[in-house]
């Protein structure tokens, strides 16, 4: 039975439908005029949607932050109309309703959005948008130690403040207040006619004075940070000095202690005092005398400057020596080690030849007149022995050849006896004339041939010559 109904229900609704859909078609002009009226509807609502979403409608089954707050007066609030409800800039609510409270004090009511964290030491206040007095609420939302607040709290008039109006100013203002600043605001009206010409000029002027301005008002506020320190400081001596009376009654029995003694004693002091322009005048002379060494300093600092610049390369060039010298000495070692023995055969002959040079000094101090006759004809023995070269020698173009050759020297020569002090008494004749070169001293030849040679080894037996 059931199924029966419910099938004939729907069965009237589909004809129902049906019938409708045939009207529409078959009478002219109602489907355009439905066709609009849907139109309408759709526009409707999307306008409509449009329009609230502006108006920031919150429907009724939100859920919503409720907020009561009182305010000594709230001007040009209107709820209902979208006035916002902001926290640090961003829009989190709008105001929804204003009364005046049993107090006397407007109490204004605002939605926030969910989330919105509020404590009971927040600021509200109110503040216009615009200069047509469209009002909007502004909240620092508070922290800890405030206590953190639910939906539905209200906040006291200690917590918010509110804007005050330009006709609050003005109706303190008498009569001849009020037309002086009519006639300030005519005369500001012409002063800004020229405003798009002049105005750049000026505010580029101000902008370069603030930044000129800018070291000033950084010093300004460095010297008033020092002298809130310096005024904490003192207000800190001052509590501790306050609260030591002992010691401040000490300070003041040693203040008065030291003032008796300069008292006592002010002609030795007047006498220091009087002394202290010759003091100055000594500080300024050696002051001077300073400042002229320091002049003279300069030129010696820079060469030692210079000098530094320098000893760096000097000191590489030293050290590339100090390694050559090195290899060196490493060559040398084993000369060293071989002319160890020979020094030691030579050592016993030092203190003869020590005896031995005196005289060969005096002797050969005196050969310098003989040397300066012969070197002028030292191109003529040249060409001499050249010459004379076969004549001497023991070969000639038929082999060798028997020749006696007479060799004479200063061992065999007649030297007539010697002087006293051993050189000759009577000068030597040569084949160019008599010379002035004494002869040598007999036996200092025949000294020097007795000295053995250990690098020759020991000389051979006269058979074997």
């Amino acid at each position: 039975m059931t199924d029966t109904t419910a099938a004939g229900v729907h069965t009237s609704r589909r004809l129902r439908w049906r019938t409708m859909l045939q009207r529409i078609r078959n009478e002219p002009g109602l489907g355009r005029n439905v066709v609009v009226v849907l139109a309408l509807l759709v526009l409707a609502l999307v306008s409509g949607g449009i329009i609230l979403g502006n108006q920031r409608f919150t429907p009724p089954w939100a859920d919503r932050f409720a907020l009561t707050a009182n305010f000594e007066g709230a001007p040009g609030v209107s709820p209902g109309n979208g006035q916002e409800v902001r926290v640090a800039g961003v829009i989190v609510g709008q105001i929804t309703g204003a009364e005046v409270g049993p107090d006397g004090l407007a109490r204004v009511a605002m939605e926030l959005e969910p989330g919105t964290e509020l404590y009971d030491n927040a600021r509200l206040v109110l503040r216009p948008k615009s200069p047509l007095n469209e009002m909007y609420v502004e909240i620092a939302p508070g922290g800890p130690p405030g206590r953190r607040l639910t939906s539905g709290a209200a906040l006291p008039v200690t917590n918010t403040e509110r804007a005050v109006q330009v006709d609050e100013v003005l109706a303190h203002l008498d009569g001849e207040a009020r037309r002086g600043l009519t006639q300030l605001l005519a005369e500001s009206d012409v002063a800004l006619a020229n405003a798009p010409a002049a105005l750049p000029g000026g505010l580029d002027a101000t902008a370069d004075l603030a930044t000129r301005l800018q070291p000033v008002v950084e010093q300004l506020d460095q010297r008033r940070e020092t002298l809130r320190r310096l005024v904490t400081a003192l207000g800190q001596v001052s509590a501790a000095v306050g609260g030591n009376d002992t010691r401040l009654a000490e300070l003041a029995g040693s203040l008065r202690t030291t003032l008796a003694a300069l008292a006592e004693n002010h002609e030795p002091l007047d006498r220091a005092l009087t002394q202290l322009p010759d003091l100055s005048e000594q500080l300024r002379a050696a002051t001077s005398e300073v400042h002229g060494l320091a002049d003279q300093l300069d030129p010696t600092l820079r060469d030692v400057q210079a000098a530094s610049a320098d000893l760096p390369v000097a000191l590489e060039r030293l050290e590339h020596t100090a390694h050559r010298l090195d290899s060196t000495i490493d060559l040398a070692h084993p000369v060293v080690q071989a002319a160890g023995p020979v020094v030691a055969d030579l050592r016993p002959y030092a203190g003869d030849l020590g005896a031995a040079l005196p005289p060969l000094q005096a002797s050969t101090s005196r050969l310098e007149p003989f040397t300066g006759t012969v070197l002028d004809y030292l191109p003529d023995i040249g060409a001499f022995f050249v010459n004379t070269r076969d004549m001497v020698s023991l070969r000639d173009a038929n082999g060798g050849i028997l020749r006696g050759i007479i060799s004479v020297n200063a061992e065999n020569a007649l030297v007539p006896p010697a002087n006293p002090d051993g050189l000759a008494s009577e000068p030597i004749t040569g084949p160019y004339g008599p010379a002035d070169t004494p002869a040598p001293v007999p036996g200092v030849g025949d000294a020097l041939d007795q000295l053995p040679n250990p690098l020759l080894g020991p000389e051979p037996p006269a058979g074997d010559r």
